[in-house]
């Protein structure tokens, strides 16, 4: 289940790259504004990803326990319930664009090239959403092939429109965002339609199957949601500290969050995979297999991200070189490169603590280690760097911070979930392993 998902994840991550690459080339300013515009399009991505947890957790162990009708129910639920969701933020966005880049420390010389970028790229946030919401039902019910497939056509299609939108029709910085809602909307088609085809979708026959089934995806959805709003919230406060020291840092910045973003690409794959593999193992109360899953996930994303983060640094000074032609700017990306990537094992494993928390029906504990992450380690240090060191400073900060949050996240949840499992496991009359 996780190989279909990091194919698509990689492809995602590597047209956003070259999705930077290209907008880099149209000079600092651009690159600048869509720097601003990370933080909020992570809010979004938080809902999206929130809704994807409860998702695949509710719709899976309905699975597990053979209700396949009340999974095909709760499949249109999160449809409609998620569409309307991210509509109504897009819309507040836009309401607020202006006020809320001020916020976060641009200067007016920005604000024309945010006005032109913002309604395309909204525009592509929703239809994303919605193919997030379709690829995180074809995820619970098991099937991860479709969904790959289909991150990789949208990046493909994303990729080879991007020069064509930008430069060919000279639509500047708007022209990436159109680029990729004509991707999403591709994506769209395909997905719904496998929807319909293999019948993952039914609407429910009466009202209190869609009052019961509201409460129980809410009841997931709540606090899955809040851990996923946390890093973007987090990331407006960082970009904030960021913009400081000058718009060549919040450029780096941004192109080190995408390149980040790359990098954790294997997580991201596992908290995908991992899920609706737990859930069904929760639904059938094989629940000392889980421990297993959950074991061999952490010990090999830790060694891989070792090894990334010393190809990163290898490579830093060049890749630097050919993401952005600012000077500056690739200086600071390539000492971004240097020291942050040390501590992406960490962050892994952070995240896929969240997942797996959610996973086995405990929210409100992954609640508490993505706000410990963000709020108790990683703000703080970034902060308290930036104030003694400046720029390398906050790098710093950036690096020790996710250290910290690995250790304690990984502590939270040996003295919490395991021990939940573990007496599960006993009143089933199962062996602990």
């Amino acid at each position: 289940m996780t190989w279909p998902m990091l194919i698509g994840v990689l492809a995602i991550m590597s047209s956003q790259l070259v999705d930077s690459a290209y907008i880099g080339q149209l000079g600092t300013g651009p690159l600048a504004a869509v720097g601003f515009t990370i933080p909020v399009y992570q809010l979004i991505i938080g809902i999206q990803v929130g809704l994807g947890i409860a998702t695949t957790t509710i719709i899976s162990t309905a699975l597990g326990a053979c209700k396949q009708g009340e999974a095909r129910q709760l499949g249109s639920l999160v449809m409609v319930t998620g569409g309307g969701m991210v509509l109504v933020l897009c819309l507040l966005l836009w309401a607020g664009q202006q006020a809320i880049i001020f916020r976060l420390g641009a200067s007016e010389a920005l604000f024309p090239l945010v006005r032109e970028y913002w309604l395309p790229w909204l525009v592509s946030c929703w239809l994303g959403a919605m193919l997030y919401f379709g690829y995180s039902i074809f995820r619970a019910h098991g099937e991860t092939l479709l969904p790959g497939m289909v991150m990789v056509l949208t990046s493909l299609l994303n990729v080879v429109l991007d020069p064509v939108f930008i430069f060919v029709l000279d639509m500047g910085l708007a022209g990436a965002a159109w680029a990729s809602s004509c991707a999403f909307g591709a994506g769209c088609l395909i997905i719904f339609a496998g929807m319909v085809r293999r019948r993952l979708l039914r609407l429910p026959n009466n009202a209190a199957r869609i009052i019961a089934g509201l409460r129980r995806l809410m009841s997931f959805m709540a606090p899955a949601m809040l851990s996923q709003l946390i890093p973007p919230l987090s990331a407006m406060v960082a970009t904030a500290i960021v913009a400081v020291n000058g718009d060549h840092a919040v450029a780096a910045w941004g192109l080190g969050s995408r390149i980040e973003l790359l990098s954790i690409i294997v997580v991201l794959a596992l908290t995908m995979a991992m899920p609706p593999m737990i859930g069904r193992l929760r639904g059938s109360q094989d629940l000392g297999q889980i421990r297993k899953l959950v074991g061999k996930a952490v010990k090999f994303v830790l060694l891989w991200q070792l090894a990334l983060a010393t190809l990163l640094g290898a490579v830093s000074v060049p890749l630097s070189g050919v993401l952005t032609s600012d000077g500056i700017t690739a200086s600071v990306l390539a000492e971004y490169l240097w020291w942050v990537p040390i501590s992406y094992g960490a962050l892994g494993i952070c995240m896929i603590m969240v997942s797996v928390c959610s996973a086995l029906g405990m929210p409100r504990l992954a609640l508490a280690i993505s706000a410990l992450r963000l709020l108790g380690c990683y703000l703080p240090l970034i902060w308290i760097g930036s104030e003694l060191y400046g720029l390398r400073g906050l790098l710093f900060g950036a690096m020790a911070g996710n250290l910290l949050a690995g250790v304690i996240s990984w502590q939270m949840y040996k003295k919490y979930a395991v021990r939940r499992v573990s007496d599960a496991i006993r009143r089933s009359g199962q062996v602990t392993i």
